[in-house]
This record gives C-alpha cells, structure tokens and sequence, in this order.
C-alpha cells in the first residue's frame, strides 16, 4: 500500500493537506492519507504542517495564533506558490470525508493535544480509518491509554525501541511500524512481522530521488525486503509499482 504524504502537493494545483488534493489520490488508487494537525487559537483541529501560515495559504501568522474564523476566510496555496480555489478543511471534515473510503495516518503537531484528536476520531466514527502517528514510546502509551482500540504509528529503527514500547504496555496489535527514512533493514522487517506489526518505510526525501534517478524498480526492491506501506511524495510512481501484477 502506499501513503500519500501529507496528503499531495507534489502535483501542480493540488495542495497538501488538502481535501481535494486527498479526493484526487483516492479516486485513481488505493491510498493511505498521511496528514497533519495543528490547533487554531480558539481549539479547532485542522489540516496544517508549518508552524505559520505564509507558505500553504493567503495568510500571515502562527497557525497557533489564528483563531478558525480568519484561517477559513483563507485560500491555500500549492507547493508552487499558486493560490488555489481550496479551503483549509478541519480534521472533523476530513475524517468524515474520508470515512470507509480512505485509511489515514494522522500527525499529531507539537501544540496539538492526542486528547481533542480522539475527540474528533469519536465524534466522527472513524475508528476504523485512522491511525494516530507518536514520535516516542511515551506518546505511544498515552494515545494507548486514551483509546485502546485505535492503532498507533511507533518509530521502530531498532529492536530496543520495540522493547520500550512493549515495557511500557502499548501492545503489538496496537502498533503499525515507522522503520525510518533509510535503506531498510531486512532483519527488523522480519522481526516486526513475526510479531504480527506491519511496516511503513518512508521513501519520501532521500530513497524518493533515489527512485526518480535510477527508476521505479528501488521501491519494487523494499516490496521485495517485505516493507508493507511506502510513504512517499511521488505517489503515482509508487502507484505503478504496486499495481503490477
């Protein structure tokens, strides 16, 4: 399967963290939809990855500081400067679009609370289609804590970081593995699998331009070496990848 990261923006008009650029990817494949979550000033969750606003939208500031009124007075841009006609959408209205059509991994921004981000994943219904991304073993077991039956993303590089995780209680069939940004290993794969966690590599950055150099067939490669999700800004030449029989 593969990750559209934050959601596109590679393609010229369809912005990241976008609702429409997220519908573009659903309807020509099967996609998982990494997306990003900050808090408005007055505690609305939505679709935001920088810190400020001035590169995605029309707007000057700290995401932080804007209260939802302003940001949705907002056009947001492409990765190429050019405003488009698109919104910022909320994580309620992405995750009511999204429900039973696509599967998303939900970064959860520094300032952004796991609680308010359960929050909407109840109030939305959307259990089975999310996923909530943590950065270290003690987020894991809080979002474990909030919502025992939602499946977490937990960096494993290494076996140790999987035995911090397993010492503080997140259990296995709760953990879908980020394995990093480098060249897998083989050994870790297979250890992650007997335990029943599947695996997301993260070909975006370096392994995606190695793959534009020397052609699709590098992600065939970790198809191969057993990587289950690849979470990539070139989601199309993943695509055909995958889709070979």
């Amino acid at each position: 399967v593969l990750s559209v990261h934050r959601g596109g923006g590679e393609l010229p008009g369809y912005p990241e963290n976008c609702l429409e650029s997220f519908e573009y990817f659903a309807r020509r494949m099967p996609s998982i939809i990494e997306c990003d979550i900050a808090m408005s000033l007055d505690s609305i969750l939505y679709m935001m990855h920088d810190n400020t606003l001035e590169r995605t939208t029309t707007g000057t500031g700290k995401t932080s500081e804007r209260d939802w009124a302003y940001l949705q007075s907002l056009y947001i841009k492409d990765n190429f400067g050019t405003v488009t006609p698109y919104r910022i959408p909320s994580l309620d209205q992405v995750l009511q679009w999204g429900r039973n059509k696509v599967l998303f991994t939900l970064d959860v921004k520094r300032s952004t609370p796991f609680e308010k981000v359960v929050q909407s994943v109840r109030k939305t219904r959307a259990e089975n289609s999310a996923v909530i991304i943590t950065y270290n073993a003690t987020d894991a077991r809080k979002v474990y804590e909030l919502a025992p039956d939602l499946m977490i993303s937990v960096g494993i590089m290494k076996q140790d970081d999987y035995e911090r995780l397993h010492q503080l209680g997140v259990p296995d069939r709760n953990m879908v593995a980020f394995i990093g940004v480098n060249e897998p290993d083989k050994a870790l794969i297979t250890f992650l699998h007997a335990k029943g966690i599947p695996v997301i590599l993260g070909v975006l950055g370096n392994l995606d331009k190695k793959a534009a150099a020397q052609g699709n067939k590098v992600y065939k490669n970790y198809i191969d070496l057993g990587v289950d999700i690849l979470s990539t800004d070139r989601p199309e030449a993943v695509y055909s990848v995958i889709k070979k029989p």
